[in-house]
């Protein structure tokens, strides 16, 4: 059961052009601590569209609470907004990169990416932070060219970097 954090004061909030659901069961079983909370059609007729033609969503992503909208176009997502996924390790970067660009996604540098939705997403392993500290000016650069060089990031490769090889 996913656990959330009581009376959240911010909530990322959504809009999909269309299949907001499909993202947000999508999102749901690869992240744990998540769930569909609920998806409510619109009574009324809207701006959107007619009654029923419209689609509110209530779901969890690691604890954090989402609400999204099916409403037809509006504005394009785009990397001024994305979310950082944390990493433990290699494997758990493979496994959200593989998952999130399946299926027409689209591979970006640095770790960055854009889900076949439309959502952008960093998917970072947790040492780049340690690999990068500024204690080591020319570590923490060989560091940064390295992942500059990457689309997905490559913990191996970034330590090698680090190490100056």
């Amino acid at each position: 059961m996913a656990t959330l954090a009581p009376n959240p004061k911010i909530t990322p909030y959504l809009w999909f052009a269309e299949k907001a659901v499909e993202a947000a069961e999508l999102y749901v079983s690869l992240f744990p601590d998540s769930r569909m909370v609920s998806v409510s059609p619109l009574a009324a007729d809207s701006p959107s569209g007619p009654a029923g033609s419209v689609r509110m969503l209530e779901f969890v992503l690691g604890g954090q609470r989402f609400l999204a909208i099916e409403a037809g176009p509006l504005d394009p997502f785009n990397r001024a907004v994305s979310f950082l996924v944390d990493c433990e390790d290699q494997a758990e970067v493979d496994r959200y990169w593989s998952a999130l660009t399946a299926g027409g996604g689209q591979e970006g540098r640095c770790g960055w990416l854009q889900d076949r939705y439309g959502v952008h997403w960093q998917i970072v392993p947790k040492a780049l932070g340690a690999l990068m500290q500024r204690a080591d000016p020319a570590r923490a650069r060989r560091v940064m060219e390295a992942m500059l060089g990457m689309n997905k990031l490559d913990v191996a490769g970034l330590e090698k970097a680090a190490r100056g090889g």
